[in-house]
């Protein structure tokens, strides 16, 4: 009976925030500037980047088709202490700011990534900031839609959407399919206003909100966070302007980790920050979706001791799948996916275990990033 309980009380939360997400995310209009529209937003380029020789031009070429005035945009390279060919590489852009940390930072700190972005800010011409990683590849009509958004309702952040590049293994598929979930809650919980989510690969805001806020002041400390820790910080400051850019043409895409190693030192590093934030409202999301997942674990657990317990379980897993499914068609659409989701329902196994794990390594555990060991 107490199983019952249980499996009620959470499958019946999840299921109703999954409901709201999905009631937000179709109430989403397509941001699409008018032809005639001539843009006067001043922007700046900060791409952080270590030890990125084999990403960076690939991402730097990508930029040179931005349709946009190049008057009008400026691209900073911050290079965070690489070792490989990086800097020789930005140096064969001729239009591309390169800033060297080890010039300028001579102590051990913490979070490199948010230092880099802090004094990319401080060399930044633009009006406004717009992030994105050294493994990426941008849109054409990237800057046109923000600066239609800037100039329409005056907004100081502006998440915007990101997929993975490629799905030619098993884990790049895991990848893609627990990606486009993020995205789709990304998109429908900024657009409603319901708690702060975002990713750094595809970030623009303005340098007075940056300013206002005191930057990454009182969260510097932490190792990541530089996108989701900063947007809390200007949505209080500004609830009423911050907005997401709900468009395929301004969707970034990034590259998909390797191996599994790799995978599980990204998501331990993204849940090392969930106790971190100070939007109550997020972290109550993760915690929700913590305990369900511990909970399906521990029903398989308890199953080998009272097999009957296997049919609550089963029942459970249908349910949480298909509510799941119902949020993610219109989401895998968008981003062009929809195919993927045939495998959705065998992923459900991994992604559980894997939820599990990387929340309790997250909060216990240290982890690596760029070769670096990060508490």
């Amino acid at each position: 009976m107490l199983w019952c309980i249980i499996s009620i009380f959470l499958i019946g939360f999840y299921s109703l925030l999954l409901l709201l997400y999905k009631y937000w995310y179709a109430k989403l209009t397509i941001v699409q500037p008018l032809s005639v529209f001539q843009p006067s937003v001043k922007f700046t380029f900060l791409i952080p980047a270590r030890n990125e020789e084999k990403n960076i031009t690939a991402c730097l070429q990508s930029m040179e088709y931005l349709n946009y005035p190049s008057d009008l945009f400026e691209i900073l390279v911050i290079d965070d202490f690489s070792d490989d060919g990086t800097a020789s590489n930005v140096g064969k852009f001729a239009s591309v700011k390169l800033i060297q940390l080890k010039h300028i930072i001579s102590e051990k700190i913490n979070s490199y990534k948010k230092k880099a972005i802090e004094i990319g800010i401080q060399h930044a011409a633009g009006d406004y900031i717009v992030t994105t990683d050294a493994d990426c590849i941008v849109p054409a009509e990237w800057l046109r839609n923000f600066a239609w958004m800037i100039e329409q309702q005056q907004c100081e952040f502006i998440a915007a959407p990101v997929a993975m590049k490629e799905e030619s293994s098993f884990i790049k598929l895991f990848q893609n399919l627990d990606f486009i979930s993020l995205q789709g809650i990304t998109a429908a919980s900024v657009g409603a206003g319901f708690h702060s989510m975002c990713n750094g690969a595809n970030l623009c805001y303005s340098k007075k909100a940056f300013v206002n806020v005191d930057g990454f002041k009182d969260v510097d400390h932490i190792a990541s966070g530089d996108d989701m820790l900063l947007m809390y910080k200007i949505q209080k400051k500004f609830p009423d302007k911050v907005y997401y850019c709900h468009t395929p043409q301004s969707i970034v895409l990034t590259n998909p980790v390797e191996t599994l190693n790799e995978f599980f030192q990204q998501r331990i590093r993204w849940a090392s920050k969930a106790d971190k934030y100070n939007d109550k409202r997020i972290f109550w999301v993760l915690l929700l979706v913590y305990l369900l997942n511990l909970y399906l674990l521990i029903l398989f657990i308890a199953g080998f001791f009272q097999p009957e317990i296997w049919i609550l379980l089963v029942g459970a897993l249908f349910i949480k799948t298909i509510v799941e499914l119902f949020f993610l068609i219109p989401v895998a659409v968008f981003f062009k996916k929809q195919s993927l989701l045939i495998w959705f329902p065998v992923m459900q196994p991994f992604h559980i275990i894997y939820t599990v794990a990387a929340g309790w390594l997250g909060k216990f555990s240290n982890y690596s990033w760029k070769g670096r060991n990060v508490k």
